[in-house]
Order: structure tokens, then sequence, then C-alpha cells
């Protein structure tokens, strides 16, 4: 299995959905760098699940302990190691699904590919679970980028069924004061008003037995010109790759999106002048700040689409592996009617890590 992201800063992620513990090991962070562990919790609590509705009612801690590279709190230049232990497991409302793959779920492709040997319990390592050593590094990640005025924040742009959504960010004037409060809450939306129509969305699916997906719309602001380089490991690739990740993200588009196919040259162009602080800058940011694969300096904006959780209580119609022959299934246990609003902080750490990588490799820590 292919666990690992990066080029100079690296992470590897372990463990599965009910196995003893979970973590992640991050090479080549600089040392000296001070980590405050009450940040980490709080990223890491905004991930945790059973906090309402929209969440499974599983409960895990979620605390982490690091095993090395940080001595007294400070980074060694040494891996950082830690673990967080799996604490409230059900691993009987998993047996069937060796036999019954769940559609649109990963059990097939692995039964497949791994021979039957891969660990089925809550998806093993294709859990969303695996997502809470991501925020970890992620937390890490962002408060080396905070001393080097790059700051990141999220929020959930769309949900499924939902009439008016967020609004997007500015393309060209996103306040660090914002970043911060996105990146502080549960279900982060830059209009509060929004967030109660999103959870009545979420609540009817559930209701029937069912899940929606959604949008998480990501900036980061502060990134310097020159991160990154052209063809195969620009900026874009390499926050993609990492974000692509993520279980359940099916997309990824950055500035304009796809909608640069609707538009001509001289209206996808971004205009460029120089500010009165003397920088270049564009007037509008459709390139979402990153041209040819680097950093131009605009915010870097991107969205990551989300699907619906395929775990849902639906009969659905699969395949009995054993026997070959057409079945039904009807997943029990306890899963994310919307997975969107606890995905808003990982993707903040996707982010986070891609743009510390971003930075070393292109020797601007």
């Amino acid at each position: 299995m292919s666990s690992s992201w990066g080029n100079s800063i690296r992470i590897s992620i372990f463990g599965g959905s009910h196995t003893q513990a979970i973590g992640v090991n991050i090479e080549g962070l600089p040392a000296g760098e001070r980590i405050e562990l009450p940040e980490i919790l709080a990223q890491m609590a905004r991930r945790a699940p059973g906090q309402d509705k929209t969440a499974t009612t599983r409960k895990e801690s979620d605390q982490p302990q690091v095993l090395c590279g940080l001595l007294d709190d400070v980074t060694t230049g040494a891996p950082l190691c830690a673990i967080i232990e799996n604490t409230n497991q059900r691993s009987k409302d998993y047996s069937q699904l060796k036999v019954l793959p769940r559609p649109g779920h990963a059990d097939y492709t692995a039964e497949v590919k791994y021979g039957g040997h891969q660990d089925v319990r809550g998806g093993g390592h294709f859990s969303g679970r695996l997502t809470a050593p991501l925020v970890f590094a992620g937390a890490v990640a962002r408060q080396i980028l905070a001393r080097r005025g790059i700051t990141v924040g999220a929020h959930v742009l769309k949900i499924a069924g939902v009439k008016i959504n967020d609004q997007p960010f500015h393309p060209t004037e996103v306040s660090r004061e914002l970043l911060d409060r996105l990146s502080s809450e549960y279900f982060p939306v830059i209009n509060p008003e929004a967030r109660e129509s999103m959870r009545q969305s979420i609540e009817k699916a559930r209701l029937s037995q069912d899940s929606v997906g959604g949008i998480v719309e990501c900036a980061i602001l502060g990134m310097p010109v020159g991160a990154g380089d052209p063809i195969f490991d620009g900026a874009e690739n390499r926050i993609a790759s990492i974000v692509f990740g993520i279980p359940a993200v099916k997309g990824v588009e950055f500035g304009a999106g796809f909608s640069v196919a609707d538009s001509r040259g001289s209206e996808n162009n971004d205009p460029m002048y120089v500010s009165e602080d003397g920088s270049v800058r564009t007037r509008t940011n459709n390139a979402g700040g990153i041209l040819g694969g680097i950093t131009n300096g605009m915010p870097l904006i991107f969205r990551a689409a989300f699907k619906p959780t395929s775990s849902i209580s639906r009969e659905q119609d699969t395949v009995d592996l054993s026997t070959h022959t057409n079945a039904k299934l009807v997943v029990t246990g306890r899963h994310d009617p919307c997975v969107v609003p606890r995905a808003a902080p990982v993707v903040e750490a996707a982010a986070s890590i891609a743009a510390l990588d971003l930075l070393a490799q292109s020797r601007m820590l």
C-alpha cells in the first residue's frame, strides 16, 4: 500500500480503523521549531466524530502520543512520530463485508487486489479514521507555516440538496482573520446562516437512511512567489495529490476551476499591476494563486468535492463474492450521513503539509 507522501517533508500514515492504534511519521521537519500541543488538540477536536447529528456517533478521544522527534516541545530534526489509540470499535459490524462488498466503497477492489488479506474492520486502511493522523501532521505544519506568515483556512462551501449554500472566498481579498476564525470552528462557514440549511439537508438524508456529499473550499494566504516547479512537480500537482489521499475526495479544482472552459482568454487572464507596497498583484485570481505550477503571491484557493458516504443503512444491490451471485446488503454500524463538515480541517491539514513541502522543496524554509 502507498501510504507515504512528500518530497522534502515526508509523511507516512499507518494503522487501520480498528487496529490498536493509528499514527504518522513525519520526516524533514526543520529543527528548533516549537510545537504547541494545545493547538494540535484543537485541530484534532474539529475532526473528531460524535459532535452532532451530521457525524457518526462513534466516540474517539483522539489523544496523540508523541513517540519521538520532540524534546521539550521543540523539533529535534529527527523524524517526528505520533500514535493515536483506537478505543471505540465494533468490529462485528463489518464481518459480512468480505463477502458482501459495499457499493461505492473499496471493499471489492481491496478484496481483489489483496487477495482477501486486507483488514475489513471499519474499512481498515481505507477508512476516514486515517485522517486523524493526517490532521496531526497538518497541525504541526500549520504552526511552522504561521511563523513564516502563512495562514490556512477552509469552509464548507456546499452541501448537496441545499438551495443557498455558503459564499465563496473573495478571489483576491482573503483576510487572515477570516481564515483564523474558520480554522477554529467545527462545521466552518463564512456565512453562519448557511450552516443551518446545510444541517437540515444532512439530517433529511440521515432520516431517509441515506447520505449527502458536498464541497470544501480552502485558501492559503501568504505563500511567497516562486514555490513549486513546472510540469510534474507544480504547486497544483503537490496539493492535489495529497488532497486526493483524503477518503471520499473525487475532484479538486484551483481558482476558477472548470469554469475556465466556458471563458475567453481576455476573461480568464488575470490583469497584473504593481501595488502600493511595490509587489506585483493581479486584479482577478482565476489562476487561484498558481501560474505554471509556481505560486504567484496571490491567495492560493482550491476546492475539493466529496462524494456521499457509501455506508448507508438503506438496502442496496451488491454481489456475494463467495457464491458469485447477486445479493442485497444493509450496512450496519455507525457512519457519517455527511463527511464534509469533519473534512474541512482535514483539507486544511493536507494543504498545510503541501505548503510546507513546497517551501522546503523550493528552499524557502
